[in-house]
């Protein structure tokens, strides 16, 4: 369980120095989108699940989609539209096809394994995290 925790942590530092580094708006957002399914990851595997799945549906599927929206919306011009051709090349997703697919080998590995016979961290429950 310790080396899922170290391995979605640096799913994480991977995917947030990308976004930071990368020059087109819609790479960095998919990076971001990445960063973030990371962090719910490491919430999952610390015992908080429902703090994991508030992560996803709200930073990652909510907030993120209208970031792309926005960005998109601001983009205008025949360069622009040039631009956007080459977003579906194979080369643009490719950095974070990778690191989503270390995190979904991970969470999957966590879900299909066998509990350890350790001591398990105590489960936040969802009253806890509204206290």
């Amino acid at each position: 369980m310790e080396i899922a925790f170290y391995i979605a942590g640096v799913v994480a530092i991977i995917s947030t120095m990308m976004t930071i580094t990368r020059l087109n708006a819609i790479h960095a957002l998919l990076y971001l989108v990445v960063s973030l399914l990371a962090v719910a990851v490491v919430f999952y595997i610390l015992g908080a699940p429902f703090v994991a799945a508030l992560e996803v549906i709200i930073y990652a599927g909510a907030i993120m989609v209208l970031f792309v929206f926005a960005v998109m919306l601001l983009n205008t011009g025949e360069s622009d539209i040039v631009r956007e051709r080459l977003l579906l090349s194979s080369e643009a997703w490719l950095g974070p096809s990778i690191l989503s697919s270390v995190l979904l080998a991970e969470v999957g590995w966590l879900l299909f394994r066998e509990p350890p016979t350790g001591a398990f961290p105590a489960a936040i429950e969802p009253k806890q995290v509204g206290i």
